[in-house]
């Protein structure tokens, strides 16, 4: 894989993984969270983060655009997540537990999560349309200096 791909796929997951990883807490989980504050974090770091690349105004609305889209699309995931576990700890509890039933699941949370990695994955790409050649080197250059720092 080149590095071209490589910072995509890393930007792509890290996204992915800030969408999905506030989804945790209020009433959709068990840490305080609620998804609108949430929601409002991941603004303020995406206007951060837009400011500091001295994005247009219409690279904004479209960058933001974006991830109003896989905000909603992730926290879909999320809630369809919470009935899986109730299912799985039904199939737990009972005596005689369908194993087609609990791979049916499973394979269909991984289909779920695939088709999200693949829409966070064109947003990832869509992006790289929108932002010029100097903020995509911007975007690669902290990418690149986040990688090395862990």
């Amino acid at each position: 894989m080149n590095t071209k791909n490589k910072i995509l796929v890393a930007g792509s997951a890290l996204l992915a993984v800030v969408l999905l990883s506030g989804f945790r807490g209020g009433s959709m989980g068990c840490g305080g969270r609620d998804p609108e504050r949430v929601k409002q974090m991941i603004n303020w770091k995406v206007d951060d983060r837009l400011d500091e690349l001295k994005a247009t105004e219409d690279q904004k609305q479209a960058i933001h655009g974006l991830k109003d889209s896989l905000f909603e699309d992730g926290k879909r995931l999320f809630e369809e997540q919470k009935g899986v576990r109730a299912e799985l700890l039904t199939q737990w509890e009972s005596p005689n537990p369908d194993a087609r039933a609990v791979h049916t699941l499973v394979d269909a949370r991984l289909d779920a999560l695939r088709a999200f990695a693949h829409k966070v994955t064109d947003a990832a790409l869509e992006a790289h349309r929108i932002l010029t050649p100097e903020q995509r080197k911007q975007v690669s250059t902290e990418v690149r200096e986040h990688m090395n720092a862990r």
